[in-house]
C-alpha cells in the first residue's frame, strides 16, 4: 500500500499485498519455519530455478526481511491514516488505532505472525531495523494514552503499562485468529474498542 492509498483504505484487505516470491516464501515460512525452509524449497513453489530466485532475493535472510519490512511498512501506514482520519479526538484516536492494530492482525495473520515470530533470526543491522520500526509503532500508542491522561480524557494511573498492554493484546490476535471462528475481524475490532476504553479508564 502506498502512503496516498493508506489514507482511504485502511480498513481495506485483499489478499496477502505481497509479490508473488514473497508471498511464496511467507508460506513456506509458515509451513516450516524461517529455519526450516530451504531456498530450493520457495525457488520451486514459486517456479523459478535457485538461480533465478537469488536474481532477485540474494539470501534467504533477505526473504524474510523484505517480508517483514513489508509488514512493518504496511501496519505503519494503515495506523498512521487511522490517526489522521481521527483528527484530535483523543478518544477517537484510540478507537482508530486499536481497530487498525485488530484488522492488521486479523486480516494479516500469517504476515503478523512471522513478522513477529521470526525476530529471533534476524541478523544484524535487519534486527535492529525492525526493533527501530517495532517501538515507533509502540510509540503511536504510547503517545494517544499519553495525551488522553493529559487531557484528563483517560484516567488510567499507568498510562505506559497500559499502552503496552493494549498493544500486546491486539498483536496476538495473529496467533489466534481464524477467519471462519465466530466473530468477522471488524466485530472482533468492535469488542476491542470496547476492551480497551474500560481499560484506560475512558467514559
Amino acid at each position: 500500500m502506498t502512503k496516498a492509498d493508506a489514507g482511504t483504505t485502511w480498513r481495506t484487505y485483499a489478499g496477502s499485498g505481497l509479490p508473488p516470491i514473497l508471498e511464496t516464501a511467507l508460506a513456506c515460512f509458515m509451513e516450516h519455519g524461517y529455519h526450516g525452509t530451504t531456498i530450493r524449497t520457495v525457488a520451486s513453489r514459486a517456479g523459478l530455478s535457485v538461480p533465478g530466485l537469488y536474481y532477485h532475493y540474494p539470501s534467504k535472510q533477505a526473504l524474510l526481511v523484505a517480508v517483514v519490512s513489508y509488514a512493518m511498512d504496511d501496519l505503519r501506514q494503515r495506523s498512521e491514516a487511522a490517526l489522521e482520519e481521527a483528527g484530535s479526538d483523543v478518544q477517537r484516536r484510540l478507537d482508530l488505532l486499536v481497530e487498525c492494530l485488530v484488522l492488521f492482525h486479523a486480516y494479516r495473520r500469517d504476515l503478523a505472525f512471522i513478522a513477529y515470530s521470526e525476530i529471533r533470526s534476524l541478523v544484524g543491522d535487519a534486527r535492529a531495523t525492525y526493533i527501530g520500526a517495532r517501538d515507533r509503532q509502540q510509540r503511536l500508542m504510547d503517545g494517544v494514552l499519553a495525551d488522553g491522561v493529559a487531557r484528563k480524557v483517560f484516567t488510567t494511573p499507568y498510562p505506559r503499562e497500559v499502552s503496552r498492554a493494549i498493544v500486546t493484546m491486539c498483536t496476538g490476535v495473529a496467533q489466534w485468529y481464524r477467519a471462519e471462528g465466530a466473530l468477522t475481524p471488524h466485530e472482533l475490532a468492535e469488542r476491542y474498542r470496547a476492551m480497551t476504553r474500560m481499560t484506560v479508564g475512558a467514559p
